[in-house]
């Protein structure tokens, strides 16, 4: 039927392309086409590209076409070749031709296409096309339109998928992303320009990386010869630039060791704190802590950094913080050290009975005094810690980059405070926190983390009895329930399932229950111990031999 409906509306390709309706018909169309029906639309559109391409309905269909090369190309399906009953002939180009031809117009005018709002969505299509990798950030921009803060998110949250491409295309590619040498200084500046030279960036570095560093070479020794700033750094001015300075965080994660700490050492080193009070150059900076590999580039930026912490979580940026933890958990060092920084940040370093409530804190990204409403007077000595408050007051609410520090600091090679604090918890602070979505991540770092022993994790997880149907009845909870049944010991399984099992209707009525019913065998378990029990032995026996076979 695909077929039959693209043959009639090929002759009609570029009116429907370029209307709300027909374009979205044709996107849907688009992605379960064969071969040749896909190349004889990509050919009307290519032969109207510049109206296509800024065409905010026309756009999307291109991007259609184009994300189809993944399922066609390379296809060894051979279709019969042959005048349809219209009259209708073959297309006379491949899809690699047209694709290759399609990146030579726009080469053409690549100035034109990559400055273009709509335009600038097809360049990075084609560019991931060439490549032969779909970024996850770009496949989520063409379902749709992002809020402020999901623009914002780390590059290196991003999934990419790659695919086989002809070697003619990566040098396609290399070709096609040489335009941005002849107008560096519009891709800096621009800041829909600037979206195509960042994703390019990517690609480049899986595909191309020598290619990659050449690009950055000129991105960086163009803002270097620039004016300077105040303080003498060329590269400040633009570091707190909205626009340029997406494009040196992704300049920062794509660079080697070696040119990363020449960059460090020319243009951020004793400017690391003024750069983190910034409200944009501190996003830079954090993706030059996301970069960091090496002890010899963390050391030096640490001993800049670290007395400034408190002062940069009360100047409302805790993504520094978080990425400088993350690059002490990564490289390995000074970890205790900057576990004691943050006990001094968030007021709970001394008296040491304070620093057993340390995980609240972090998971809130709150002082003690705000955490606990305290009124205390400057210079007072800060009043020890009572268990009774500890456990009266309900786990306040986990922010994402709470979650993200206690992720870091449960991989520490010594977490034993964490898990102390996480021990104290009472049954619904710590229900409270694996229902969470953010703090259910604790959870799964507590379960996966290689520094935390079984006996540790044993000593926490037990505060969670008599939580346990509150927990398999939350849509986070149930998840974190399932990933402590999957690593539970079989004495530990038949606790879980016995208290789950007294109230067994409640369950089964439940839409994120009966899903935890069914996963422990909850019927047959109260039904017939014995076999239930029998088939738990054979799962962890499994489970024993498999993990035995991986240690190996």
């Amino acid at each position: 039927m695909v077929h039959n409906v693209l043959k009639e509306a090929e002759a009609q390709a570029l009116a429907l392309a370029t209307n709300r309706t027909g374009s979205e018909m044709l996107q849907e169309l688009l992605g379960f086409s064969p071969l040749k029906p896909l190349c004889r639309v990509l050919a009307t559109l290519r032969s109207n590209l510049h109206l296509v391409a800024c065409h905010r309905c026309g756009v999307h269909v291109l991007q259609s076409a184009l994300l189809q090369l993944p399922r066609l190309l390379g296809s060894h399906v051979e279709e019969e070749v042959e005048v349809e009953e219209d009259g209708k002939d073959p297309p006379s180009e491949t899809l690699e031709e047209l694709v290759l031809g399609l990146a030579s117009d726009v080469c053409d005018d690549f100035l034109i296409y990559c400055g273009d709002t709509h335009g600038s969505f097809v360049v990075r299509t084609l560019m991931q096309m060439l490549g032969g990798t779909l970024l996850e950030s770009e496949r989520a921009r063409h379902r749709g339109s992002q809020s402020p803060e999901a623009q914002r998110a780390p590059t290196r949250e991003c999934k990419p998928t790659d695919f086989e491409v002809p070697e003619s295309f990566l040098n396609c590619l290399q070709d096609l992303c040489s335009c941005f040498l002849k107008d560096i200084a519009v891709f800096i500046t621009d800041k829909i320009s600037s979206f195509c030279f960042q994703v390019a960036l990517q690609i480049l570095h899986r595909k191309l990386p020598q290619f990659c560093a050449h690009l950055c070479n000129a991105v960086i020794d163009y803002l270097s010869n620039r004016n300077s700033s105040a303080d003498g750094s060329p590269l400040l001015l633009f570091l707190q630039d909205q626009t340029s300075s997406r494009l040196l965080e992704q300049v920062l994660l794509v660079l080697d060791p070696p040119r990363l700490q020449g960059l460090f050492e020319n243009h951020f080193q004793g400017r690391l704190q003024t750069l983190a009070a910034h409200p944009i150059a501190n996003f830079p900076l954090q993706r030059l802590l996301d970069a960091i590999t090496t002890p010899e580039l963390l050391s030096p930026v640490f001993e800049e950094l670290s007395p400034a912490l408190e002062a940069v979580l009360a100047q409302g940026h805790p993504g520094v913080v978080i990425a400088l933890v993350g690059a002490c958990r990564r490289v390995g060092t000074h970890q205790a050290q900057v576990l004691q920084l943050l006990l001094e940040a968030f007021h709970c370093a001394e008296p040491s009975s304070r620093q057993v409530a340390c995980v609240p804190l972090f998971a809130t990204l709150m002082t003690y005094e705000v955490y606990y409403g305290l009124l205390e007077e400057e210079g007072a000595v800060p009043a020890e810690h009572q268990v009774e408050t500890g456990t009266a007051r309900a786990l306040g609410e986990v922010t994402v980059l709470g979650s993200l520090l206690l992720q870091h600091l449960l991989h520490f090679s010594t977490p034993a405070l964490i898990l102390r604090s996480l021990g104290a918890l009472t049954g619904p602070q710590l229900l409270s926190l694996a229902q969470s979505p953010a703090g259910s991540h604790v959870l799964d770092a507590i379960l996966t983390s290689p520094s935390v022993t079984r006996k540790q994790r044993r000593r926490v997880l037990k505060n969670l009895k008599g939580q346990y149907v509150a927990l398999a009845c939350s849509r986070h909870g149930s998840r974190v329930l399932d990933a402590i049944w999957g690593g539970a010991a079989l004495g530990a399984r038949k606790e879980i399932a016995a208290e789950l099992g007294e109230r067994n209707q409640e369950l089964i009525k439940d839409p994120f229950g009966h899903h935890v019913a069914r996963n422990v065998a909850l019927t047959t378990f109260l039904k017939r111990r014995e076999a239930w029990e029998q088939q738990q032995g054979a799962v962890a026996k499994r489970r024993r031999v498999l993990n035995s076979i991986l240690e190996d």
